[in-house]
C-alpha cells in the first residue's frame, strides 16, 4: 500500500472517529479501536483541559490575589472532581461490561442509576459550598485579600458543581458504550461557551458589570451546565445505545449500592491524590503569592498537556471492559500494551517541548519574573517523568476499566501519602530547596508509582474481577 493510500486511509478513519457511533471493540484490528477510540477522547480531555487554561488565561490579567484564589479553590475542587471521576469511572466499567456482554437494556439501566446518585451527591456539595465559601479558603490559607475578593468565585464553583459532577459521568456513560466522539462534542460546546463568555463576565461587557474573578466561575458554570444540557438531550431523543425512557427510571437502591462499590476505589484513589495536592499547594504556599501563582500556572500547563494522554488511557479503559465482557481478557491485556506505547510516544514529545518551550510556553500567561521562573521550572522539572507516566496512567485506567479499583487506590495512598508528601517537606522545608523541592518530590513519587503499577498489573489478577 503507497503512502499516500495510507493517508487516505488514515484520514477516513479519523473523520470515523470524530463521526461516532457506539462500537463493540471486542473483535477486528487493536490498532484501529485504540485509534477510533482515543481520538475523540484526546480531543475531549483537550478540552476539559482548555477550561482550566482559558480561566488562568484571563484571571492571569486581574493579578496575583486572583490567581492565588483560583488555585486555592481549584485544589478543593478537585475533591469534587475525584468524585466525579471515580462515579465515572463505575459508569463506564459497568456499562462497557455490559455491552461486551450484549446487555444493552442493562447498560442503560446502569447509566441512569450512576446519573441519580451523581445528582445527589452534588446537592450535598453545593449546600457546603453555598454557605462556607469563605471558611473554605481561610482554612487554605488564604489571606483576607483573597477572601474579600475571591469567595465569590469560590461559591459559583462549589455551588455550581452539579455541572461538573454530571459532565464526567454522562460523557463516562457514553464513552463506555463505545461513542466516545459525543462526548467530545459535548465538551467542545461547553468550551466554546466558555472561552466566549469568560472576557465578557470578567471584564464586563455593555449591561453586564465585571465580575472581576467571580466572572470566571459564571462562565464556567453556564458553559458546562448548557453542555449538560446537551447530554441530557442526547439521552432523552438520540438514537445512541443509552437511552433514558420509563423502563429504567425507577431508582434501584441495589444496583446503586454496586455502582458504589465500584466507584468506591476510584473514587478513594482521586481523592487521595488530590489530597495530596493540596498538601502540596499549602507547601508551596508558604513560600509566597508569586510562587503559588508560579505553581498555579505550570499546573494548568501540564494538565492541558496530560489530559489528551489520559484520553487514550480511558479508550483502554473501555476496550478492557469491553473484552472482559466477552470473555476475551488476552485481547484486553494487549490493547493495554498497545495503548501504552502509543501513549509514550506522546508523552515525549510533550517531555521535547517542555524542555525547549517551557518559558515562552509561561510568557503567554504572566511577565512578572519571581512567577516565571518558578512556572518554568516546574514545567521542566515535572516533565523529567512524563515517559514513565505514560504507561502508569494507562495501566491505572485500565485497572479501573476492569472494575479493580482497590488495587490503583492503595498504590496511591502509599505513593503520594506515604512517600510524596513527606518527601516534598522534607526538601522544600527542612533541606531548604523551596518550591523546587516540591516539583522533584512530583517526579520522583509520580514514577515510582508508574512502576509499581505497571508490576503488579502484569501479574493479571484484574481478569478475573466480576462486576
Amino acid at each position: 500500500m503507497s503512502f499516500f493510500t495510507k493517508a487516505i486511509s488514515l484520514f477516513r478513519l479519523f473523520k470515523q472517529a470524530l463521526k461516532g457511533v457506539e462500537q463493540n471493540y471486542t473483535s477486528g484490528s487493536i490498532d484501529k479501536a485504540i485509534f477510533m477510540l482515543s481520538i475523540p477522547m484526546i480531543l475531549e480531555m483537550s478540552m476539559e483541559s482548555l477550561f482550566a487554561v482559558v480561566d488562568a488565561f484571563y484571571v492571569s490579567r486581574l493579578g496575583v490575589d486572583a490567581l492565588a484564589t483560583v488555585s486555592l479553590t481549584e485544589s478543593v475542587l478537585t475533591l469534587v472532581y475525584s468524585l466525579a471521576i471515580g462515579l465515572s469511572m463505575g459508569a463506564t466499567a459497568m456499562v462497557a461490561r455490559r455491552v461486551g456482554e450484549g446487555d444493552i437494556p442493562a447498560a442503560a439501566k446502569a447509566g441512569v442509576q450512576a446519573i441519580y446518585l451523581a445528582v445527589g451527591i452534588s446537592i450535598a456539595i453545593s449546600i457546603v459550598g453555598l454557605f462556607f465559601s469563605e471558611n473554605i479558603l481561610g482554612l487554605m490559607g488564604a489571606s483576607e485579600s483573597v477572601i474579600a475578593s475571591g469567595s465569590g468565585y469560590t461559591r459559583w464553583m462549589l455551588g455550581g458543581n452539579i455541572t461538573v459532577m454530571l459532565i464526567f459521568l454522562i460523557n463516562a456513560i457514553f464513552r463506555g458504550a463505545g461513542d466516545a466522539s459525543l462526548a467530545m462534542r459535548v465538551l467542545i460546546l461547553s468550551n466554546a461557551l466558555n472561552i466566549i463568555l469568560d472576557p465578557i463576565f470578567i471584564f464586563g461587557f455593555g449591561p453586564i458589570p465585571a465580575f472581576g474573578v467571580e466572572g470566571a466561575a459564571i462562565a464556567t458554570t453556564i458553559g458546562r451546565g448548557i453542555g449538560v444540557l446537551y447530554q441530557i438531550s442526547h439521552l432523552i431523543y438520540g438514537k445512541g445505545l443509552i437511552k433514558i425512557h420509563r423502563q429504567n427510571l425507577p431508582i434501584d437502591f441495589g444496583l446503586i449500592g454496586r455502582l458504589i462499590k465500584v466507584s468506591a476505589g476510584g473514587t478513594g484513589q482521586f481523592i487521595i491524590a488530590s489530597a495530596s495536592w493540596i498538601f502540596l499547594v499549602r507547601i508551596v504556599s508558604t513560600f509566597g503569592s508569586e510562587a503559588l501563582a508560579g505553581y498555579t500556572i505550570a499546573i494548568r500547563v501540564i494538565v492541558f498537556a496530560i489530559l489528551p494522554a489520559w484520553g487514550m488511557a480511558n479508550a483502554a479503559a473501555t476496550l478492557v471492559g469491553q473484552n472482559l465482557g466477552a470473555g476475551q481478557p488476552e485481547r484486553a491485556e494487549q490493547s493495554v500494551w498497545r495503548t501504552g506505547f502509543f501513549n509514550m510516544l506522546f508523552m515525549a514529545f510533550i517531555t521535547v517541548t517542555f524542555m525547549t518551550l517551557a518559558k515562552p510556553i509561561v510568557e503567554l500567561f504572566t511577565t512578572e519574573a519571581v512567577v516565571l521562573a518558578n512556572a518554568t521550572q516546574c514545567l521542566q522539572i515535572v516533565a523529567i517523568g512524563y515517559i514513565f507516566y505514560a504507561y502508569g496512567m494507562v495501566v491505572a485506567q485500565s485497572f479501573n476499566g476492569a472494575g479493580d479499583t482497590r488495587t490503583p487506590t492503595i498504590l496511591n495512598f502509599f505513593a503520594f501519602w506515604m512517600f510524596q508528601i513527606p518527601l516534598a517537606y522534607v526538601l522544600a522545608i527542612i533541606l531548604n530547596m523551596g518550591p523546587k523541592g516540591v516539583y522533584v518530590a512530583i517526579v520522583v513519587a509520580e514514577s515510582a508509582l508508574a512502576v509499581v503499577g505497571i508490576l503488579i498489573f502484569r501479574r493479571g489478577k484484574w481478569k478475573t474481577v466480576k462486576i
